[in-house]
């Protein structure tokens, strides 16, 4: 076992690392860029320490100080005012109820007028008033839309219905003519359409009941068919009952029209 002698250096010490050199590449070359850099740094921070400053630099501390500073009895105006009674701190005006702090600066940075802000100011609102009445027109405009929509699906559903009365008063009506042994019609809608083989035949038919009846419509058809029924058979379709005569059936039969039955 080696006992390390006082003469000898503790190779874990600082003094004998320190005279070991550094052998690593690069590490000299890091250090001077390290160095270099530091440098130009204070070099530019000196540079900025010894600028002069612009004029407008100057004006922007020099109100910026005086701003915090409050106004002295040096001051004419300020003078002025502690003549007429006014202390330091104390709200302007009579009663004291005015404002305290003097009006803050704005200091305008663009190369506007001085009507500028205000013109802003109304464009925007033009604008929004513009915008508001897009809106109102946008829901008037879905507003008449709902209001088309609903009056078209009445009519429509008004029209299915005619439609379905103008049927059973043609069926009502064949039936009641063949029990009085009528064999044809007054008219030729007047009972339902019979059905046929020969679609010519069916063809010619359709087209001359539509050159006869250009004018009339579903409508007019059932309320000339109903008085019809109503006259001669004392026939209410919307009672489905056939009145014994017209005393009953006038004093029975709540109208001549589908809206009196409702």
């Amino acid at each position: 076992m080696h006992i390390m002698s006082d003469e000898e250096d503790d190779y874990m010490s600082d003094a004998f690392l320190s005279k070991i050199q550094d052998v690593k590449p690069g590490v000299n070359m890091v250090r001077r860029v390290k160095e270099t850099m530091k440098k130009e740094i204070k070099q530019k921070e000196a540079n900025v320490k010894n600028r002069q400053k612009t004029f407008k630099e100057k004006e922007k501390e020099s109100r910026e100080a005086a701003l915090q500073n409050s106004i002295t009895t040096e001051n004419k105006g300020f003078a002025l005012l502690q003549k007429m009674g006014y202390k330091a701190g104390q709200g302007l005006g009579k009663e004291g109820s005015g404002r305290v702090d003097p009006i803050p600066l704005n200091i305008k940075t663009d190369r506007g007028g001085i009507g500028m802000e205000e013109m802003k100011k109304r464009k925007a609102e033009e604008e929004l008033e513009h915008y508001r009445q897009k809106i109102k027109a946008k829901q008037s405009s879905e507003t008449r839309s709902l209001e088309d929509f609903r009056s078209r699906v009445r009519t429509e559903r008004e029209e299915r219905k005619i439609e379905g009365d103008l049927r059973r008063s043609q069926r009502a009506c064949e039936q009641l003519d063949s029990q009085k042994s009528i064999v044809v019609p007054r008219e030729d809608w007047y009972w339902p359409k019979t059905e046929s083989n020969d679609e010519e035949d069916v063809q010619e038919k359709e087209e001359e009941d539509e050159e006869e009846n250009t004018d009339l419509t579903s409508a007019d058809k059932l309320q000339i068919l109903t008085s019809y029924l109503r006259g001669v058979h004392f026939y209410c379709i919307w009672c489905g009952t056939t009145y014994h005569d017209e005393d009953d059936l006038c004093s029975n039969c709540p109208g001549d029209t589908a809206g009196d039955h409702d």
